[in-house]
């Protein structure tokens, strides 16, 4: 009988069992996939590490969870700096003064600042909507060209259905700062997400394609605890309704050049195209293979945001109030579980960037493992 079974082989499942193995533990990891690492698993492709499940960019500013990976992975100097295509207009993400010149032919920050204040006033008030809340940071014009189109793609709803907290995040700089992210690490995995999964899950049996929830008593029945990071709702069988997720398709390409659109991931900003962005996986790892060598062929993936359904793989939540609501008594309903421990994005209904799924592994882990062992 093993100590854990951990249901789920991406960054929570993998950091629990790594850690459980460190203390002693046995542990069994299966994963409904036929690949381990969940959606940050990549493949070679051409020679380029492709992102199956769309696009990774490690970031944290938690320098233990940073120090806690560089066991696992080497990371390169990968620095975000998405461009957005408005109807063929080009602009600078995240909003800088870049933005600002080419928006409105500003050139200092004062005068950038100024442009800014004049438009934010026609909100008075604490925003009440996504809408709101965009127009209350950066003014109407950006939100118009650069946030409404892509925001209701990626959502599937008004700007004035969602709620303000969603861009409450946005950066805005007045400075000419292209790194998107406002952390104090980044990078990317030498070799990719699933190398570093791997050397998580080293020494650990891990089983692939089977499905828990079809086999859970028999499952269940091999170990003392189990470890679930799967959708809350399916857990109990969705006896309380479904919760609400946004699912994203993929439309892959390799093409026979070297370069296709010059960025790792350019947004298209208008509401006409339908895909919300593209990612060019080659550029996460500056378009050259382990040997320095510039690789020959380029991958593009085209994304497309759209409502879940049963069947389709589940990415964001939709953290509204009304799915709030019933995540608090699916909630009530896994704490009653007393062998079970429900954790990750889905397994919390969170939307958890990377960092922070790890430190939350991390946390329970510590909480878990020292539990048992002063039993």
């Amino acid at each position: 009988m093993y100590d854990y079974l951990v249901v789920g082989s991406g960054l929570y499942g993998a950091v629990f069992a790594y850690e459980a193995k460190a203390h002693g533990k046995s542990v069994l990891v299966i994963d409904k996939r036929k690949n381990i690492a969940g959606n940050v698993y990549t493949e070679k492709v051409e020679g380029i590490n492709f992102h199956k499940y769309g696009a990774h960019i490690f970031h944290t500013n938690n320098t233990e969870v940073w120090n806690y990976l560089q066991q696992f992975a080497t990371f390169n100097r990968f620095t975000n700096s998405p461009v957005a295509n408005y109807k063929g207009e080009l602009y600078s993400l995240p909003f800088n003064m870049y933005t600002f010149n080419k928006m409105w032919g500003v050139v200092t920050p004062e005068e950038a600042a100024a442009k800014i204040e004049e438009q934010k006033k026609e909100i008075t008030g604490e925003p009440k909507n996504l809408e709101e809340q965009a127009i209350s940071l950066v003014g109407r014009d950006i939100y118009e060209k650069l946030i409404k189109g892509y925001t209701e793609k990626q959502w599937g709803r008004d700007c004035k259905e969602l709620p303000a907290f969603i861009i409450k995040r946005l950066p805005v700089r007045l400075i000419f700062d292209n790194n998107y992210f406002n952390a104090l690490y980044q990078g990317i995995p030498v070799g990719g997400y699933t190398m570093m999964v791997t050397n998580m899950l080293d020494g650990i049996e891990v089983r692939l394609g089977v499905d828990y929830l079809e086999k859970k008593n028999e499952l269940d029945a091999l170990a003392e605890k189990v470890i679930y990071t799967g959708p809350i709702d399916a857990y109990f069988g969705y006896k309380l309704g479904y919760l609400e997720y946004r699912s994203v398709r993929f439309e892959n390409e390799v093409l026979d050049k070297p370069n296709f659109q010059g960025n790792a991931a350019v947004n298209y900003t208008d509401r006409e195209t339908p895909w919300t962005r593209i990612i060019e996986h080659k550029w996460f790892e500056f378009g050259k293979d382990e040997n320095g060598n510039d690789l020959p062929k380029t991958i593009i993936s085209r994304e497309y945001s759209s409502e879940w359904k049963p069947g389709d793989e589940p990415y964001y939540p939709v953290n509204d109030e009304k799915n709030g609501k019933l995540y608090a008594e699916y909630k009530k309903l896994a704490d009653g579980e007393k062998k079970v421990i429900f954790g990750g994005r889905l397994g919390e209904y969170k939307y958890y960037d990377m960092d922070a799924v790890i430190a939350s592994a991390l946390e329970m882990s510590k909480r878990e493992l020292k539990q048992k062992e002063l039993i």
